[in-house]
C-alpha cells in the first residue's frame, strides 16, 4: 500500500497529509471494546437525534442537573410560575365552537353563543380568519397566553405610525418640532428649487412640490419619527437625464415645460410603483444586497458629475454652451474638456457672482462644522438662507438681471394651475413609460439604500413608545409618498441622513416636523412665489457644488481603509463605476455597477461552504481539518463532513464537486489535476454533521438524495449527525425524499458526531465477525 501511494505535497516529519491514518489515531472508535458490541439490537439500533433522547429522569444526578428537579414542588398547588419567581398565571386557551369551524385560533369562550352573537360576529370572525396571516395568528396566541389585550386596531397601528405617535404627543415637543421644520425649511427649499431647474430639468415649482407632499405622506406611514424626506441630487440628476433623453428621442424641446413635467412624473410613479411593491412583497432585506463600496462609488461618480456639470453656469458659459454642439447633452468628459477649453468665454459678472457665492457657502459650512461642537446653536444658523436673500437682494438692488446674469425668473407650475393632478400612468405616456422603465428603478432603488442608512442611523434611540423600524413599511411608505407626488408632477423624494441630522439636532422630537415642513412649503407655494424671482441661478448652482462636493469628500476616508486591508476588488468595483459614469454615462455605471454587485452575491452564495473535520486531541469536539491538519486526529476509515449552511439550488450545484474533492485529496484547496492522494479505504464511511442545515428547498433535497443513493451504491456507510428536530420541515424532506431510508433507518441520524464514530465501529467489528464466521464455515 506504501508503495502505492502518490509523493507528498508537503514537507515536514508528516509524508502522507492526508492519509487519514496519522501518527496519533483517535481513540474515539478505540473506546468502545468488543464486550460493548455485543449488547442488545434493541439498544444499538435505538433512534437517537435531537427529538428522541434518552430518559433523563432515571439518569443520576450531575452537574447538568436541572436547580429544580422535575418531581419536586415547592409549594401546595398548581405549579405555573417561572424557575426562580412565581408569577400570574396566563389565561388558559379555550377552544370555541365557532372559532373552530372558522378556522380562527383556539382561545373564545367555551360556553355556547346565542345565535344574536354568532349572527353579529360571525362575518367579523370570518373575515379576521382571511385577512390575517400566520404571524399575526401566532401573536395573538401570545398575547392571550400573557394576558395582552389582542385587536385590530393594535395592528391597524403598526401599518399606519401616525396612529401610534399621534397619541402620544406632547406639547412641549411642539416648540422642538416647529423650530426643526423651519431651520430644514430655510436651508433645503432653495436647494429643491436648483435641483429642480438645474438637475431635473423640469420647472422649479416641481422642487417645492416635493417637499410639500412627499414628507407629509411619509409622516403617517413612515417608521422612522425623525427622518425628512425630500429632494436628492443623485435623483434629480437621474430625472434630468431620463428628461433628456426624452428630448434626444424627438419627444419634445428644451423649452416645453409642460412635457418636461409630464417626463418626470411618469419617472417618479414608476419608482414610486416600484418601491411601494417591493414593500407590499415584503423585500426589504434588498437593502443588503448592493456593497458598501457599489454605493460609495456611485456617490462619490454623481458628485463629480454634478460638479462639473454646474461648473458651466456657475462660470458663466450657459450661453456659449447651448452653441456648441454635444455639451450639453454629452458625457461628463466632453463638458470638463468644454470648461477647461472655453474658460475665458464666459460671462465675467456671473462668473464673479458664482464664484463668490460658492466660496462663501464652503467658508460658512467648515466654520459651522468647527464652531458645533463647542456651540451646538450654531447649527440653527440658517447660512444657506442667508446667501440666498443677500444675492436675490443685490441682484433687484444692483440690477444684475440687466447685466447679463441669469436669474430664477417667474416661479409657476407649468401648466398654469398649481397642484394640478395629473395620472401618471396614462396609455397616453406609454411612451415615457418604456424609456422611462430602467432608469426609474434605479431611481426608487437608489432612494431605498439611503433611506434605509438614514433610518438606521437615526432610529437607535425609541422616541416615540411602540415605533419600531421596519424596512418593509419603509419601503411601503416611501413607495406610496412617491407615488401622490407623481401625481402631481414632484421630483423623486427620499431619505437623506443629512437633512434628517439636522432636523434631530435643531430639536426635532416626532414626524410632526415632517408635517410642519409641508404645510410650510404649502404656505410658500401659495404665498412667497414672487420673492424667489430675482434669485440668481449662478448661487443656486453653487448651493448644488457644495452638496456634490460633499458626496465626493467622504470617498477618500473609505479608499484609505480598502487600501490599508488590501480590499482591491473593492476598490475595483469603486473604479469601475466612478470611470464607466464619467467617460460614457451614468446609466451604464449604475448598470455594471449593479451587475458586478449581483455577480459577488451570487458568486458567494452558490460557493459550497462544507468542511472536512478533525478530532482535537484528547477532547470530544472536532474542527476545520483545513485550516491546520497537522494539529488534529483523524479516524481511519471514516470521512466527516461538516454542513454549516442551509441547501437550497443556489449552493448545491457545486455540492457534488466539493464533497468529491473532499474524497480524494481530504481538502478543497487541492487542484483538481492532482491524483488521488487520500486512500480509497478511508471513506468506508460517511458521517454528515448537519447542525447547520436549519432548512431545505426542493432542489437541496434531491442533490443530498442523489449524493445519499450514490454513497449506498458503492457500499459506503452514511450517517448524520446532530440533524434538526423530528418536527422540522427538513426531517420531513428527508422522510419523503426517501434519504432515511436510504441511510438505514432512523438510528443512523444520531445527536453527536462521536456517536456516530462509535456506531461505525461497531457495525465494523460486526461485518467483521460476519466474516470470520464465514470464513470458518468455509473451513
Amino acid at each position: 500500500m506504501s508503495s502505492s501511494k502518490p509523493p507528498s505535497i508537503t514537507s515536514g516529519s508528516r509524508p502522507y497529509p492526508h492519509d487519514h491514518t496519522p501518527l496519533t489515531p483517535s481513540g474515539l472508535r478505540q473506546s468502545r471494546t468488543v464486550s460493548s458490541s455485543s449488547m442488545s439490537d434493541d439498544t444499538t439500533r435505538d433512534p437517537a437525534g435531537p427529538s428522541t433522547r434518552h430518559d433523563l429522569l432515571n439518569d443520576d444526578t450531575d452537574e447538568t442537573t436541572s436547580l429544580l428537579a422535575h418531581n419536586e414542588r415547592v409549594h401546595d398547588g398548581p405549579c405555573d410560575h417561572g424557575t426562580f419567581s412565581p408569577r400570574v398565571s396566563s389565561p388558559t386557551p379555550r377552544a370555541g365552537t365557532l372559532d373552530a369551524e372558522i378556522g380562527s385560533i383556539a382561545g373564545s369562550d367555551s360556553s355556547a353563543p346565542s345565535s344574536e352573537t354568532l349572527l353579529k360576529g360571525s362575518w367579523r370572525k370570518t373575515f379576521s380568519s382571511k385577512v390575517k396571516s400566520k404571524k399575526m395568528t401566532d401573536s395573538r396566541t401570545l398575547a392571550q397566553q400573557h394576558g395582552v389585550k389582542d385587536s385590530w386596531w393594535m395592528y391597524l397601528s403598526y401599518y399606519i405610525p401616525f396612529l401610534i405617535w399621534i397619541k402620544q404627543y406632547r406639547w412641549s415637543w411642539l416648540k422642538g418640532d416647529f423650530t426643526a421644520a423651519i431651520t430644514i425649511a430655510s436651508m433645503y427649499l432653495p436647494m429643491a428649487l436648483s435641483y429642480a431647474d438645474n438637475l431635473a430639468h423640469v420647472p422649479p415649482i416641481n422642487g417645492l412640490y416635493a417637499f410639500a407632499i412627499n414628507p407629509f405622506v411619509y409622516a403617517l406611514l413612515g417608521s422612522c419619527p425623525l427622518m425628512i424626506v425630500g429632494p436628492e441630487a443623485a435623483g434629480s440628476l437621474l430625472i434630468g437625464s431620463i428628461v433628456k433623453d426624452s428630448i434626444d428621442l424627438g419627444n419634445g424641446e428644451d423649452d416645453n415645460a409642460v412635457l418636461q413635467a409630464k417626463v418626470a412624473g411618469v419617472a417618479v410613479g414608476i419608482a414610486g410603483a416600484t418601491v411601494f411593491i417591493m414593500g407590499v412583497c415584503r423585500l426589504g432585506f434588498l437593502d443588503s444586497v448592493l456593497s458598501r463600496p457599489f454605493l460609495r462609488g456611485f456617490i462619490s461618480a454623481i458628485g463629480i458629475v454634478i460638479f462639473i456639470d454646474q461648473l458651466i453656469p456657475v462660470l458663466g458659459l450657459h450661453r456659449v454652451a447651448k452653441t456648441a454642439p454635444g455639451v450639453t447633452h454629452g458625457s461628463t468628459v466632453d463638458k470638463l474638456e468644454f470648461v477647461l477649453t472655453h474658460l475665458g468665454d464666459g460671462h465675467k459678472l456671473t462668473a464673479i457672482v458664482g464664484g463668490v457665492g460658492f466660496v462663501v457657502i464652503m467658508v460658512l459650512r467648515e466654520i459651522k462644522r468647527r464652531l458645533q461642537p463647542r456651540y451646538p446653536g450654531v447649527a440653527y444658523f440658517p447660512d444657506r438662507l442667508l446667501i440666498v436673500v443677500v444675492s436675490a437682494v443685490l441682484t433687484y438692488q444692483l440690477d444684475w438681471e440687466h447685466h447679463g446674469v441669469p436669474i430664477l425668473g417667474k416661479v409657476e407650475a407649468a401648466s398654469g394651475h398649481v397642484f394640478q393632478f395629473r395620472n401618471p400612468f396614462q396609455l397616453s405616456h406609454m411612451t415615457h413609460i418604456r424609456n422611462a422603465m430602467g432608469t426609474s428603478f434605479l431611481i426608487g432603488m437608489l432612494g431605498f439604500f439611503e433611506s434605509s442608512v438614514a433610518a438606521k442611523s437615526l432610529g437607535g434611540e425609541e422616541i416615540v413608545e411602540g415605533m419600531q423600524l421596519s424596512p418593509n413599511r419603509e419601503l411601503v411608505a416611501l413607495g406610496a409618498a412617491n407615488l401622490i407626488g407623481a401625481c402631481f408632477m414632484a421630483i423623486p423624494a427620499f431619505g437623506g441622513y443629512g437633512r434628517s441630522k439636522v432636523n434631530k439636532s435643531t430639536g426635532g422630537k416626532s414626524p410632526m416636523s415632517s408635517l410642519l415642513l409641508s404645510v410650510m412649503t404649502v404656505i410658500c407655494i401659495f404665498f412667497l412665489l414672487p420673492w424667489f424671482y430675482y434669485l440668481p441661478k449662478p448661487i443656486l448652482s453653487a448651493l448644488i457644488m457644495a452638496v456634490a462636493w460633499s458626496l465626493i469628500e467622504e470617498a477618500p476616508h473609505d479608499i484609505s481603509f480598502f487600501l490599508r486591508i488590501k480590499g482591491w476588488t473593492e476598490l475595483s468595483l469603486m473604479a469601475v463605476i466612478l470611470l464607466v459614469t464619467i467617460f460614457f454615462s451614468l446609466n451604464l455605471g449604475i448598470a455594471i455597477g449593479i451587475g458586478l454587485s449581483l455577480l459577488q452575491v451570487i458568486r458567494h452564495a452558490t460557493r459550497p461552504r462544507i468542511q472536512i473535520l478533525g478530532r482535537i486531541p484528547n477532547s470530544d469536539r472536532f474542527a476545520n481539518a483545513e485550516e491546520h491538519p497537522e494539529d488534529l486526529e483523524f479516524v481511519e476509515g471514516c470521512l466527516i463532513v461538516k454542513i454549516p449552511e442551509p441547501l437550497t439550488f443556489a449552493n448545491t450545484g457545486e455540492l457534488k464537486n466539493r464533497l468529491r474533492r473532499l474524497e480524494l485529496y481530504g481538502t478543497g484547496n487541492a487542484h483538481p489535476a492532482l491524483p488521488r492522494l487520500r486512500p480509497q479505504a478511508s471513506n468506508r464511511n460517511v458521517i454528515f454533521d448537519i447542525h447547520g442545515v436549519t432548512s431545505m428547498d426542493g432542489s437541496g433535497t434531491q442533490v443530498l438524495e442523489e449524493i445519499v443513493r450514490n454513497y449506498r451504491d458503492r457500499g459506503v456507510r452514511v450517517f448524520f449527525s446532530r440533524p434538526v428536530s423530528r418536527q422540522n420541515q427538513v426531517w420531513q424532506l428527508m422522510e419523503r425524499s426517501g434519504i432515511v431510508e436510504l441511510v438505514g433507518g432512523k438510528h443512523r441520524f444520531v445527536d453527536d458526531v462521536k456517536d456516530a464514530l462509535r456506531m461505525t465501529e461497531t457495525e465494523d467489528f460486526e461485518g467483521t465477525g460476519a466474516c470470520a464466521v464465514a470464513s470458518d464455515e468455509i473451513s
